[in-house]
């Protein structure tokens, strides 16, 4: 891959749905489907918001691990990055996030005990593509 920040942030900008995983209470890896990521700071940091009473944001605060992967079903690659979970519910996180809509998952609005944001940092990253996987780095 000639340019991982290209590449993979176009994928990031395509997609519709993404995979978090994190490990669970038990230490099993889980992993879940998402919205796409609502920001991105290069491929380096991506901000979704969800459900602060989620299994997930209970598990990120206990072992902020976890990847985020992006696939691209058409051309059947992916693109997986390595890193660590932040979970946000200052007013200014919450507020750069909302967005039109989201008081039908968050009734008492950006304020929502309910409604959080996931700041993932990427720390590594491996690409699949054409029956082969590289490593590759996180440009800053």
């Amino acid at each position: 891959m000639r340019d991982p920040a290209k590449t993979v942030g176009g994928m990031a900008d395509k997609a519709k749905t993404v995979f978090l995983s994190y490990i669970d209470s038990q230490g099993c890896p889980t992993t879940r489907a998402m919205l796409a990521p609502r920001e991105r700071e290069g491929i380096r940091v991506f901000w979704f918001s969800t459900n602060t009473s989620s299994r997930k944001v209970a598990a990120f605060r206990e072992n902020p691990r976890g990847s985020v992967y992006f696939v691209d079903r058409r051309f059947f690659r992916g693109a997986s990055l390595s890193g660590a979970v932040e979970v946000l519910e200052d007013p200014e996180s919450k507020e750069r996030l909302w967005r039109m809509g989201d008081a039908m998952y968050y009734p008492r609005g950006v304020t929502d005990p309910d409604y959080c944001v996931l700041k993932f940092t990427a720390e590594r990253g491996r690409y699949y593509c054409n029956f082969k996987s590289e490593d590759f780095l996180i440009p800053d």
